[in-house]
């Protein structure tokens, strides 16, 4: 049965099937992670700027393997990290560099990590060639243990020429249930696919003879991703321009691992609220389960250069007939990993610790994410500590700098004097209302802000009728994060979502 006669038929064996091998092979984890929406500890997961991850899972751990988002005769190095639970990750520097591998010499691309024959092979794109007279292309490398470190397996390119118009660059490694490796690359609009041999440091020939099939589907830009689930081929690719904002991830299902692949839907764009230019992706399948993640890279919203990437990952879902559901980036931060990634603080002291965000005695530090929300929901784990003051949510904030009213925008809080309060900030303050509210200094409290348009609701562990609800129109959107005055906090669970 054809993949279209699939999709029309929607199989209901792809929901209850269990997951077969994903992209990147290897023993698997020991314990499962904890089922996860988002990168619930906060993305991005790592600290820097990365661009185009791959994965794998190596024994009991999940490796991500990114390029160095900085420029190109900067990118002579790749770093990888770790995790056992996808929340705590180990940084392994330098698990390969230009001085590794003879040819090599500067944009250092997209490595893609796979397992085989008791070693590790790292493939990597590098010069960024722009025509066959230049020396470059796809490397592999090898190496005895997940982190390497890799050295050139073969002391020169794999792939060292432009075939069927694809730029040798952006590749991935997949090997099928029969034992078959295949390599997938592709810039400049053209996306190849060929045979590896079982020594996965050749190229092999397909029955017909020949080595490379153009496997280029309707909007391919770069960055091919392949993986399967429940007997089917999905095709992953990103489309648009690395640099803007629109760069996006897009996909096609197949019943070969040659295609032909036809596009079915955009799965992963920008947020405008959370995050610009999602792409360049791979997937992580938890073994033993139909749990999947979607990693990509993504760029801050106030961020401007094209290399300022971080890494993510959220939740992907299929369908009943097999198709992907459109992921949606999820703003949450539970503090587990015991870091702040992606917040920036104005004054105060901030320390991510013991599984919270905490904040010393200060009048009116904050710490702000590098979001736009304007309709939206907010929760928030509040613990007053020390100091008759209060702490709590800021909101739709614009313009923020160190000082106690620092910011354009809202504020709901608690306080011990016996309140929940909400006001706005505009480098001065402007109390909205308050509402008696009993609050013990060390106990948590469950803050929840529904901001639609100018109505505002404060709600406080009942999240079924609110504390407050004003009317007020001066704020449409901005930024969100925490805030402390006259007192020590600590936060905690932090989530947002559009409505």
């Amino acid at each position: 049965m054809s993949i279209s006669a699939r999709i029309v038929a929607g199989l209901l064996a792809l929901v209850t099937a269990g997951a077969p091998a994903v992209a990147t092979a290897g023993a698997p984890a020991s314990a499962a992670p904890p089922e996860q929406t988002t990168a619930e500890a906060g993305n991005p997961f790592v600290s820097g700027w990365y661009a185009d991850p791959d994965v794998a899972i190596y024994g009991d751990r999940y490796y991500v393997f990114p390029t160095a988002s900085r420029p190109y005769d900067q990118q002579t190095f790749l770093d990888a990290f770790s995790s056992a639970d996808l929340v705590n990750w180990t940084k392994h520097p330098n698990v390969l560099t230009t001085a590794d591998v003879s040819w090599a010499r500067r944009a250092v691309w997209a490595p893609a990590p796979i397992a085989r024959n008791g070693k590790y092979y790292l493939y990597f794109a590098a010069n960024d060639i722009q025509s066959n007279a230049e020396l470059g292309g796809i490397g592999v490398a090898v190496a005895d243990r997940p982190e390497g470190p890799y050295r050139d397996a073969i002391g020169r390119p794999l792939i060292e020429r432009f075939v069927n118009g694809a730029q040798p660059i952006d590749q991935d490694v997949f090997i099928d249930d029969d034992g078959q490796a295949y390599i997938y690359y592709g810039g400049w609009g053209h996306a190849n696919v060929a045979r590896l041999n079982a020594d996965m440091t050749s190229l092999g020939t397909f029955p017909d003879g020949t080595v490379f099939k153009e496997m280029t589907p309707s909007g391919y830009v770069e960055g091919p991703q392949m993986f399967k689930r429940n007997g089917v081929y999905y095709l992953m690719w990103s489309e648009g321009g690395w640099t803007g904002p629109n760069y996006s991830v897009a996909y096609a299902m197949s019943d070969s691992p040659t295609g032909p692949f036809t596009r079915l839907d955009r799965v992963l764009a920008q947020d405008p609220a959370v995050a610009r230019g999602a792409g360049h992706n791979s997937v992580i399948n938890v073994p033993g389960t139909d749990i999947w993640y979607i990693v990509y890279h993504r760029r801050p919203l106030s961020e401007t250069d094209g290399n300022s990437r971080e890494l993510a990952y959220d939740r992907m879902h299929f369908n009943a007939d097999g198709t992907i559901r459109r992921v949606t980036m999820l703003v949450k931060d539970n503090f587990a990993d015991g870091n702040a990634y992606g917040w920036r603080t104005f004054g105060g002291t901030w320390t991510a610790a013991g599984g919270s965000y905490q904040a010393a005695h200060s009048y009116g530090g904050k710490s702000l994410l590098d979001d736009n929300h304007a309709n939206a929901v907010h929760d928030l784990d509040v613990t007053i500590g020390s100091g008759p003051g209060d702490a709590g949510l800021v909101f739709r904030a614009t313009s923020a700098a160190t000082g106690t009213d620092a910011y354009r925008g809202y504020y709901a809080g608690i306080t011990p004097r016996g309140q929940v309060i909400l006001g706005r900030a505009d480098n001065n303050w402007t109390p909205l209302a308050a509402a008696p509210l009993a609050v013990t200094p060390g106990r948590p409290y469950h803050l929840r802000v529904e901001a639609t348009g100018s109505t505002l609701r404060v709600f406080v562990d009942d999240l079924t009728t609110p504390r407050i609800t004003v009317t007020d129109a001066t704020f449409s959107s901005g930024r969100s994060g925490v805030r402390v005055f006259d007192t020590s906090a600590s936060f905690d669970n932090l989530a947002i979502a559009n409505r």
